[in-house]
């Protein structure tokens, strides 16, 4: 018979194996993930960027897992919310890398808070993929830095040899007043040249500006061919509308960030004829068989709408691409950063969402002109134009 004091003398025996056999199941269990850092502008003014971009990542992520991984290691995404806010993302991408010890990051939404959250990724020596546009994010190149949206320069150049179809000499441009907003205007200038164009007249709007009437009355003065803006919502919404009450009766061309349903709500009847570059989502069940892109549209825009109820974008699919492109890059690398690094900077062939990606040593975007099509606004919805 044993004694109380053999009974407790054994009692603590157990205990302490349970400890320790749920320390190193805890440790075992956390080794079993990768862990993926997420950062987008799920609220406030950009959150037609951060929303979807946020359900896709998940999306994606839980089809990974249900076919059993990466190398037999789930993906554990850890997101959050930057509002749109530089200062936000910055103390986000601290979290995750000091405090989650994320592998790398899907993220951030725009071009300001990219450029806001690179040193930091630079320094951790942590892969950051972002979903934002602005050339400067990969251009110089940074060697932990790569995007998934595309190129500044490709959108530029799409609008301008639209334009020489249509015989147009003279435009006015108007462009919002942060990182994105100047590395568009930055190309606009840049190209107008090789096209034949003249920059007549070029303004600048807030991001929060509300009207915008003061600068198209200027323009409308300079009397241009053509207008361009280039912003994401909502200005560029409040532009058409400013431009339809001053019977600025000319034609009025959008950049690629405002290619989502949220522009055509937020514009209204303003909207109708409005051209613009987009990656091929927006008109994917228009593309030819032989489009390599055709059949990973189709698959992205029929599991997204009938998850969330709601039509896509293109914002979502440079997250969806992100995601899918890190996770081809993890296999085999036993979670190096490095290797990962390496791995990304040396895809090819892979065809996505936002477009078929190339990258290399001086090559972190990866996307081609070939990623974009011009599209017309008309009867509340998405033409191609030929």
């Amino acid at each position: 018979m044993q004694t109380l004091t053999g009974v407790r003398r054994n009692g603590w025996r157990l205990l302490l194996t349970w400890a320790v056999v749920t320390i190193f199941a805890g440790g075992a269990l956390a080794e079993e993930t990768y862990k993926i850092g997420g950062i987008f502008s799920v609220t406030g003014r950009a959150s037609f960027l951060g929303d979807p971009e946020k359900k896709s990542m998940e999306m994606v992520i839980e089809k990974i897992n249900a076919a059993g991984g990466i190398d037999g290691r789930k993906l554990e995404a850890v997101i959050y919310d930057t509002e749109g806010d530089p200062t936000k993302a910055v103390m986000s991408v601290s979290k995750l890398l000091n405090k989650d010890k994320v592998l790398a990051i899907i993220g951030p939404s725009t071009t300001p808070t990219t450029l806001a959250v690179m040193p930091f990724a630079e320094k951790a020596r942590t892969p950051l993929i972002s979903c934002a546009a602005g050339n400067k994010i990969t251009m110089p190149i940074n060697p932990w830095v790569f995007k998934t949206a595309q190129s500044d320069i490709h959108a530029v150049q799409a609008i301008y040899e639209h334009m020489k179809t249509r015989g147009i000499r003279k435009i006015g441009i108007l462009t919002v007043a942060d990182a994105f907003g100047e590395s568009g205007r930055e190309q606009l200038e840049a190209q107008a040249g090789d096209f034949g164009l003249t920059i007549v007249q070029a303004d600048k709007f807030g991001g929060n500006d509300t009207d915008m009437t003061a600068q198209l009355t200027k323009i409308k003065s300079a009397k241009p061919d053509a207008v361009i803006c280039w912003g994401t919502n909502p200005g560029p919404a409040v532009v058409n509308k400013n431009a339809r009450q001053l019977a600025l009766n000319i034609p009025v061309y959008q950049s690629h960030g405002v290619a989502s349903p949220k522009f055509i709500e937020l514009a209204g009847e303003s909207a109708e004829g409005t051209l613009l570059p987009t990656g091929k989502i927006l008109i994917h069940d228009l593309l030819p068989e032989t489009d390599p892109q055709k059949a990973v549209l189709a698959e992205y825009a029929g599991t997204y709408t009938e998850t969330f109820k709601q039509p896509v974008s293109g914002f979502g699919g440079y997250a969806y691409d992100a995601v899918n492109i890190l996770a081809q890059a993890l296999k085999g690398t036993d979670g190096d950063p490095e290797k990962l690094r390496d791995n990304i900077e040396s895809l090819t062939d892979h065809v996505g969402v936002s477009g078929v990606f190339n990258f290399g040593p001086k090559e972190h975007n990866g996307l081609s002109a070939n990623a974009f099509v011009m599209v017309r606004i008309q009867n509340g919805t998405w033409e191609l134009v030929q």
